[in-house]
């Protein structure tokens, strides 16, 4: 058969060998639906250039206070209720006194399509890992099932970011539900990893609580502390007896260990440092370097509305997730490094896009090349090929990079 293409050039293809691999087993973005939803072919998008770059673990945050996106058959309310808020705060959360858009916001995924998005992904090597929040940021779930709480409610999806003081209350009702909807979650995603949260829990309905008080003297727990450490275990156990094994954010270490977890450390590395010295594994991902919601940009006033905070292009390139003061043994712990995209202020897929890159390409070569051969400039030179392979395929990265 004739080629319909006219063969006018010779093309020749040197025979190497390419000795190439990772430097760390986790190499991750995470996504937050909850504060904002994205649709799930969106979500493809997302697992695409991660395949692109080289990423394999998809964090996917999944409830907040603000919304609940995974269908729970046992529980419908989570769909019903739980999924959709009254309305969203307009502007920054500093902004007073405090507007709202007065819209009906919200939404969830069908256990249907996360099993699609998960085979999709995993057809490009990527491990989705749910995020299930507690026991904070329970907001949306007491709105639909105030039992839960310490205290009776009424509650409602909260409208505006934040961290809120209502939260699990640590009894078997509330145990019993968790584990009902982790059994679900656990029957949508076949990879090792549940991340259950564990951070910005405010204990004021807990020292308020006589449930809390009993639990405390029955498990011999002397603070309100202790108590959340007792909560993360009692779901880690859970977890683990269903053969697999939990992350949680670096204040699940704070009063306790908890034996088989793996960190995520958010505030800074000091709580992902005294895990990996303690024999956890690690995920590095401080804010400082790894926040993909933060500015980009020294011009804010030219920026989309953020959190927050200041994060440029070179300071994630530069970010070495080993920290020096870790010995070659504990150094093991550390299995790689993660950008979070939190999406308060993230209300469009074109925004999305442009905060997470080029930052999540500076990422990429952070959590594949050796230290020693990374080079700034160079990385500067191979970006600006890799904005014409952004362009053609039509995402809105942040072109800053392009006037260095």
């Amino acid at each position: 058969i004739e080629s319909p293409v006219k063969i006018t050039k010779a093309w020749l293809i040197p025979a190497v060998q390419i000795q190439d691999a990772p430097r760390f087993p986790h190499r991750g973005l995470s996504l937050d639906v909850a504060r904002h939803f994205f649709p799930a072919d969106s979500v493809k998008k997302y697992i695409d250039l991660m395949a692109l770059y080289k990423f394999n673990r998809l964090h996917l945050h999944l409830t907040d206070d603000q919304g609940w996106r995974i269908e729970i058959k046992r529980y419908p309310k989570l769909q019903e209720i739980s999924a959709w808020r009254d309305e969203t705060l307009i502007g920054h959360l500093d902004n007073m006194p405090r507007k709202y858009d007065g819209i009906r916001y919200g939404g969830y995924y069908t256990q249907d399509e996360l099993k699609e998005l998960v085979q999709y992904a995993a057809a490009r090597h990527i491990t989705i890992i749910p995020e299930i929040d507690m026991p904070g940021h329970a907001t949306a779930v007491l709105a639909a099932y105030p039992e839960l709480a310490c205290s009776g409610g009424p509650f409602k999806v909260a409208r505006e970011w934040g961290v809120f003081k209502d939260v699990f209350c640590p009894k078997e009702e509330t145990f019993t539900f968790l584990e009902n909807v982790l059994s679900e979650v656990m029957q949508i995603f076949p990879g090792k990893y549940i991340h259950i949260g564990g951070d910005e829990c405010p204990k004021d309905r807990w020292e308020e609580s006589e449930i809390c008080k009993e639990v405390k003297i029955a498990n011999n727990l002397q603070s309100d502390e202790q108590l959340q450490t007792y909560f993360i275990q009692r779901i880690a156990k859970f977890v683990n007896s269903k053969g697999k094994q939990i992350i949680g954010w670096d204040e699940i270490l704070d009063s306790g260990d908890v034996p088989g977890a793996t960190v995520m450390s958010w505030r800074g590395e000091e709580g992902g440092i005294a895990a990996a010295k303690k024999g956890y594994d690690v995920i590095m991902t401080p804010n400082r370097f790894c926040y993909f919601d933060y500015y980009q940009w020294r011009k804010r006033d030219e920026e989309p509305l953020t959190i927050g905070g200041y994060l440029p292009l070179s300071m994630v390139y530069m970010y070495n997730p080993v920290p020096n003061n870790l010995t070659k043994e504990q150094s093991v712990h550390i299995l790689g490094s993660q950008g979070n995209l939190f999406t308060e202020y993230i209300t469009e897929w074109k925004q999305v896009e442009y905060m997470a890159y080029p930052r999540a390409c500076a990422l990429s070569e952070n959590v594949w090349t050796p230290l020693e051969l990374k080079s700034y400039d160079d990385f500067l030179s191979r970006l600006r090929t890799q904005s014409a392979r952004l362009d053609l395929l039509r995402v809105n990265y942040a072109k800053h990079f392009l006037g260095q």
